[in-house]
């Protein structure tokens, strides 16, 4: 394959694992760092009513689940508590709660709560809503002459339906009302009745427009009070206005709680219900959260995942995925730095071994096994044994001496000794096989330099494998894999001078 296709074919790898990686950070929200923390907001509404012991139904707008439809915000969780009463969710009107019992206690204070937990979403919905006119308003003649006339005044300033709404809006917050807002005010005095005559205004002018109730998210205050704002829907999106000074846009972590101006609480045993709004906020592990944003995304992601195994297997496999990185240290080394080994793999087993053992400890045993190993193998010689029994009596004797050493060192106090049983036996054997092989045929010191080389190879892919930050990366990200893959493409080309020829060489270029 010429180097032109080779380039192109690791790009493409490389591509292809970078974008999965990034769609899982940027829009599934995965975490690159293994202690990450993100927001999340504990929302409980608390209901409370009395009830005339007879059948009852209670019924709560609570915020949808649907992608995009609560700007900012998704619910990642939530549930129902009651006492007593069948719950279920329905979309009348809305999304809404919705508690019902045959029998209730009579003249019984009752108290309901629904409770959901929120994460930052900053997706976008694509659903296609078909916007309504609010229904027509009923005014006296002075009534109809004082909308006329604002009506009039707004549109002299306007340029489009979001403008003429927020010149509308504005002649009902300033400080000092005209004589025409005034007439109109008159029994509108909460903010939602207000929002409410604004659609019904807007629907005369042929404008679609909503009310949004919500509430901040942020601040100290224990008890959240639901403040409305309108939504004008023009060019295929909807606008907010805020309805104290007219200007565009939701404050900051706003939650929207419901897009109706519907009574968000409706019991049929008592007209004088109260809900309750308490906000706690608190940081918890970024990963657990994504995983919840995973789910109610429904993109199925989760069941092809490694996230989606049990955790003995997931603890298996964030040591499995760092086996590419240590071969690839390992590639590195030998084919770029130019440091010798014997066998391919049998450093990052050695590296893998040095895991339950640690690092200085796992050196020590390493030495003290493979040193005895070599004398045993070297009075071997003259047995004149043939090449597989030799290597079976190698291996036999690989395995005493781990038990001997476990042994002594567990009778001197040093408990790390029987963590050298977990050394992979066979490459052990093969590693001083090799090694007794090279002293025969090249010599001691090409023998220990190999030797020592395998060793220190293992020592630093072990010290690469064990960074917990890329053990997080490769395990909520394997795809990163890929772009492994497409650098040992790139890396395995390489024919050129190694570090070490560098100054073998030195003469010689001189």
């Amino acid at each position: 394959m010429k180097k032109s296709a080779l380039y192109l074919l690791a790009f493409i790898i490389a591509a292809i694992g970078l974008s999965g990686m990034l769609y899982k950070w940027r829009v599934l929200k995965f975490p690159l760092t293994p202690n990450a923390q993100a927001e999340v907001w504990t929302v409980e509404a608390k209901i409370q009513f009395k009830s005339d012991g007879g059948p009852n139904t209670v019924v709560l707008h609570v915020p949808s689940q649907a992608a995009g439809e609560t700007p900012g915000f998704t619910v990642a969780g939530e549930n129902l508590i009651s006492r007593g009463y069948s719950q279920d969710y329905s979309k009348e009107d809305g999304r809404i709660s919705e508690w019902t019992t045959r029998e209730s206690k009579a003249s019984a204070s009752t108290a309901l709560y629904y409770r959901a937990d929120v994460i930052r979403d900053n997706r976008v919905s694509d659903r296609v809503e078909t916007p309504k006119l609010a229904p027509p308003l009923e005014l006296d003649q002075l009534g109809q002459a004082a909308l006329e006339t604002l009506i009039e005044l707004s549109e002299k300033d306007s340029a489009d339906p979001i403008s003429f709404s927020r010149n509308f809006v504005r002649r009902f917050s300033s400080d000092t009302l005209g004589d025409e807002a005034q007439i109109l005010a008159q029994g509108r005095e909460t903010a939602l009745e207000r929002a409410q005559f604004f659609t019904q205004v807007l629907g005369v002018k042929k404008i679609p427009a909503r009310v949004a109730q919500g509430f901040s998210l942020g601040g100290d205050e224990a008890n959240k009070t639901l403040v409305p704002f309108l939504q004008v829907f023009d060019g295929g999106i909807w606008t907010t206005i805020d309805l104290e000074d007219g200007s565009k846009g939701f404050p900051e972590d706003f939650l929207v709680w419901t897009k109706t101006a519907a009574p968000v609480l409706t019991v049929s045993s008592d007209e004088d219900a109260s809900v309750e709004f308490v906000v706690i906020e608190n940081l918890t592990d970024a990963l657990k959260i994504a995983e919840k944003n995973t789910n109610v995304r429904d993109t199925k992601l989760l069941n092809f995942s490694l996230l989606s195994l049990p955790a003995s297997a997931q603890a298996n496999f964030r040591i499995l995925l760092m086996v590419p990185l240590g071969a690839f240290v390992m590639l590195l080394l030998r084919n770029v730095v130019g440091i010798k080994t014997f066998g391919t793999f049998m450093p990052v087993l050695i590296a893998l071994a040095f895991e339950k053992t640690h690092l200085l400890s796992g050196v020590t045993l390493f030495i003290i096994v493979v040193g005895l190993g070599l004398l045993v193998r070297f009075f071997m010689e003259k047995i004149r044994l043939l090449l597989v029994p030799r290597l079976t009596a190698v291996l036999i004797l690989v395995v005493v001496l781990m038990a001997f050493v476990s042994i002594l060192s567990n009778r001197i106090g040093f408990e790390v000794g029987m963590s050298v049983a977990l050394f992979p036996i066979v490459i052990m054997a093969m590693t001083i096989e090799r090694m007794c092989v090279a002293w025969d045929e090249r010599g001691p010191s090409y023998a220990l330099r190999q030797g020592f080389g395998s060793l220190a190879t293992a020592c630093l892919a072990y010290l690469v494998m064990s960074i917990e930050a890329l053990r997080h990366l490769f395990f909520v990200f394997p795809e990163l894999l890929l772009v492994l893959f497409s650098l040992t493409l790139l890396v395995g080309r390489y024919s050129g001078y190694r570090l070490t020829e560098l100054t073998r060489f030195k003469s010689l270029a001189k």
